[in-house]
Formats: structure tokens, C-alpha cells, sequence
């Protein structure tokens, strides 16, 4: 990942603070390639976010694989503490956490006006009739009122790449068309967009608010509650005026037991939503992490054995070019599928298909460099194999040197866990000081992994000692990531 240069129209010279959403479990990804991509500093997270400081452009913010969406930061804070949790108590600190500090909203609204004018691919930034993933029914979404009134308002269904918690939705289902955004959408989108840029004053916007409330805080005030709170301050500080249907500025606040933060979401579509995959399967944000630690080097033989929709090939192949890329399905339909995203990716002569089953790869032996796979789960398609067997013949196929990155359900993870015993890693919870991270296999495949930086070690990796059972191969660290409904393990 190269690191990108700063556009001095668009950002000021000591950087700016953002933040992303990351799914459960991909944080310490994030960290990591904010810091290689953007050349961040200040990097930090909590559960489902991760925020630092950049001079870099949005340009080269909108090249993050591993986040769901971006947010121009505007205050963060720690959480709102009530004794007992009093609700008029609680609704006044929050009135105060809007109004306490209005310079910082002022110099959020110039550096989103600058953002606007400096995005030269010309997408511009997400306000108004934004077409964001829908977020699940029954979360803490809210928008103020037009008027200032304290009347019961609607609950928007909108979603900021959180999913039960701090979190995206869930991988979006195998076959699942991509939606695309609608021509006169775009026209709305582009014309609130340069109404908002070329405002002569921060009276003149038009904004709607989503508020979030999770943990204690929500047993005593819901996000709709908040959000009119949150809006009607605004309105009294600013002058500005609600708008639910096009506003030229939308903002993103969420209360937890953890912190308090607001934001100002900067994309019209999510980051994880690729433009260049006509079908989506697997997450694109885990399919990047998967690739992402498999240190894949130039010239090397990258083979998905079981490739389905060649998510991961497609992610692999956009930010490491010069690869030979091999994916094998034993099913048509994953097949034509998979074909269907390359020629959209525009990567159909770097990524070749084969028809064949993972159990009997017609590959010759030691002929792979990095194998990269999500093993099935189960519920739309079944192994018919025991995990075991086909561990063996990717090691069959795997180079010595070689490097394995699976996506395995719990109940696969669980299988490998009781047949290795000891040699299986900890799982990850996202503990991370500093997430530099590798699985690799053992280049002599029988003593111990290359010794941890003392970052590694934080992130708990460990030696292992002995190889799994089914062969030669070394587990060296497993992550715990969501899927949204599910969980599952890297």
C-alpha cells in the first residue's frame, strides 16, 4: 500500500481528524492501513471505530479497503455520566455537549465546504438523498424536527456502517445484485451538494441529524429523543434550519457508555460497497483483510479453492497487480458468477477460472504460493467433506513457504481446535496496541514461527509448537471477526 500525498486545497496543514465504522473484529486492520495508506497519526479505536488524523485528500481516503464508512470528525468526547441516569439531567448534558464548543463545529463546516470543492474525482460528498445500506429494524436512529417543537417525529431508517452495535450490516447474501444509484438520485445529490459548498454563510444550511444511543444511556433516552435534543441546540447555536427530505448537511452522533462522538459522514456510499463488483458474496472488507495478511509478493500464484463469486481474488487482484491469480468452484453458477465480476473489475485476463473440486485440485503438488479461501458454512453450500481432508490437499498443493488465510466458521474453528489441541492459536479479540500481523507457515514446517515483534506479542500472537494433525501445516494466529448474523474466524 503506497502512501498517499496531501492535497494542500483540501485538508490544513497540521491534518484533520476522522474517523471510520470497521466490522467487529477489523479494526486492528484498519489501524494498520490508515497508518500505511494515509501516513495517519494518532491512531486509535474503540469497538467498531477507528480514528486518526491525516493531511491526506479524499481521494485517497476513499481507497480504504477495510472500512465501512468515513466521517469527518467534529467532537469526541468521553460518555455522557448522569448519577442514577437521570432523564432531564442526561437530555441537558446532552444539550451541553452540542453547545459547549461551537468552534469546533465551525471549523468541521469549512473543512467539509473544503472537502467538497477538492474531491477531484468529482463524487461529491454524501448529503442529502444518500443511498446507505439499510440498517436492521429496532436500532436507535433518529432525525430532528423541521420546526423547532418538541414533537414526536419519525424514526429514519438510516445506516452508518454499524451493525448491532458499533457495527456494519452483514455480508450482503451470495447472488445479491449490487444496487446502483438511480441517474436523477445523482442529479439531487450533486445540486444539494454545491448548494452546501458555495453557502455564503452557516446560516444558510439545511441539515438533518441521526442519532444513536446504545448501553445504559438508551435505557433512558432513545435515539429519536437525542437526535431532537441534539437538533433543536443546533437550530438555537447556528441559525440553521432542518431539513428531512434534502438537507445539505448530514450528521451522525452516538452516545454510548464509552464516549460520546458526532460526525459528518463524507461519502454518499459506503466504502465497503466496491464499484468494480457486479455481484456481491463475501464481505469485500474481509476479503481485503484476508489478502491483506497473507503478505502476497510480485510474481507469486495466489489460488481461491473454493472461489465462489471471486470476492477475494477481486480484492487480492485490485491491490496487488502483479500476481497470477486461480480460482476453482466445483458449481457452474459460482462460476459464471465469478466471470460476471471479473469482466466488471476489468480483471478477466489476470484471474483464471477452473471447474474443479477443492477435495481433487488439478494442480501439481507444491505449485501454490498463498492459498486464500472462505470455507463454506454450511447453509447455501456444503463441503461434503471433512474439514481434515481438505486441509490436505491445499497442503498438497501449497508451496513450502507457503501461506494459508481461511475464513472458518465457528464450527469449523471449533473442529480444528479439538483435533490440534494445544497447537491451535488464541483467538484475537481485538486488543490490539499496534496491529502488525502475519499467519504464516512455518517455512521449515516443523519449528517455530519467526519471532514476534514486541507489537505482535500485544496482539497476543504466540509460538505453537506442534503442527496440526491433518499435516505440516502451523496455525499461527486466528482473528474473530462478524459477519453480522454470525460470527466467524481468520
Amino acid at each position: 500500500m503506497a502512501a498517499a500525498g496531501a492535497d494542500p486545497g483540501s485538508e490544513p496543514a497540521g491534518g484533520a481528524q476522522f474517523f471510520c465504522t470497521a466490522g467487529r473484529g477489523l479494526e486492528p486492520f484498519l489501524m494498520r492501513e490508515v497508518r500505511a495508506r494515509l501516513e495517519a497519526t494518532q491512531v486509535e479505536y474503540i469497538s467498531g471505530k477507528v480514528f486518526f488524523t491525516t493531511c491526506s485528500d479524499l481521494p485517497s481516503m476513499k481507497k480504504l479497503k477495510s472500512a465501512e464508512r468515513l466521517f469527518l470528525l467534529i467532537k469526541k468526547q468521553l460518555p455522557i455520566t448522569v448519577s442514577s441516569l437521570h432523564r432531564g439531567r442526561l437530555l441537558n448534558e446532552m444539550q451541553r455537549f452540542i453547545n459547549d464548543d461551537p468552534g469546533s463545529w465551525l471549523k468541521a463546516i469549512s473543512l467539509w465546504r473544503k472537502l467538497l470543492d477538492h474531491d477531484t474525482n468529482g463524487e461529491k460528498v454524501s448529503q442529502g438523498d444518500a443511498n446507505p445500506l439499510k440498517r436492521k429494524a429496532g436500532e436507535n436512529d433518529s432525525i430532528t424536527p423541521k420546526k423547532l417543537k418538541l414533537e414526536e417525529m419519525q424514526v429514519v431508517d438510516k445506516s452508518h456502517g454499524e451493525s448491532q452495535q458499533d457495527q456494519p450490516q452483514g455480508p450482503l447474501e451470495q447472488g445479491e445484485t449490487l444496487a446502483r444509484t438511480d441517474e436523477l438520485q445523482e442529479q439531487r445529490l450533486h445540486r444539494a451538494s454545491e448548494t452546501a459548498a458555495h453557502a455564503q454563510s452557516p446560516e444558510d444550511l439545511t441539515f438533518r441529524i441521526s442519532c444513536r444511543c446504545s448501553g445504559s444511556i438508551r435505557k433512558v433516552v432513545t435515539g429519536q429523543e437525542a437526535g431532537r435534543v441534539a437538533g433543536l441546540a443546533l437550530m438555537r447555536q447556528f441559525g440553521w434550519k432542518a431539513d428531512l427530505r434534502k438537507p445539505d448537511l448530514e450528521i451522525f452522533m452516538h452516545l454510548s457508555d464509552a464516549y460520546s462522538v458526532v460526525g459528518i459522514p463524507l461519502l454518499r456510499v459506503p466504502l465497503a460497497s466496491r464499484t468494480y463488483l457486479q455481484t456481491a458474496g463475501l464481505r469485500s472488507t474481509i476479503a481485503w483483510a484476508m489478502a491483506s495478511i497473507a503478505e502476497i509478493k510480485a510474481g507469486a500464484l495466489v489460488l481461491d479453492p473454493m472461489c465462489g463469486l471471486g470476492t477475494i481474488l477481486v480484492e487480492a487482484a485490485e491491490e496487488w497487480p502483479d500476481v497470477f491469480y486461480v480460482g476453482a468452484d466445483v458449481s457452474d453458477s459460482q462460476l459464471l458468477g465469478a466471470c460476471d465480476n471479473l469482466k466488471a473489475a476489468g480483471l478477466a485476463h489476470r484471474i483464471e477460472l477452473l471447474k474443479g473440486s477443492v477435495a481433487d485440485l488439478p494442480l501439481p503438488a507444491q505449485s501454490v504460493d498463498v492459498i486464500i479461501s472462505d470455507i463454506p458454512f454450511g447453509k447455501k453450500f456444503k463441503l461434503g467433506k471433512d474439514i481434515k481432508s481438505i486441509l490436505q490437499e491445499m497442503e498438497r498443493v501449497l508451496h513450502v513457504d507457503g501461506v494459508m488465510i481461511l475464513l472458518l466458521s465457528e464450527d469449523h474453528h471449533r473442529r480444528l481446535t479439538d483435533c490440534g489441541g494445544s497447537s491451535m492459536p488464541p483467538t484475537s479479540q481485538g486488543n490490539v496496541s499496534d496491529p502488525e500481523m502475519k499467519m504464516l507457515l512455518n517455512p521449515d514446517r516443523t519449528g517455530a514461527p519467526d519471532t514476534a515483534s514486541p507489537s505482535q506479542k500485544a496482539s497476543s500472537l504466540q509460538s505453537l509448537g506442534r503442527p496440526l494433525p491433518c499435516g505440516s501445516l502451523v496455525p499461527v494466529e486466528s482473528f474473530k471477526v462478524s459477519l453480522g448474523k454470525t460470527d466467524a474466524f481468520i
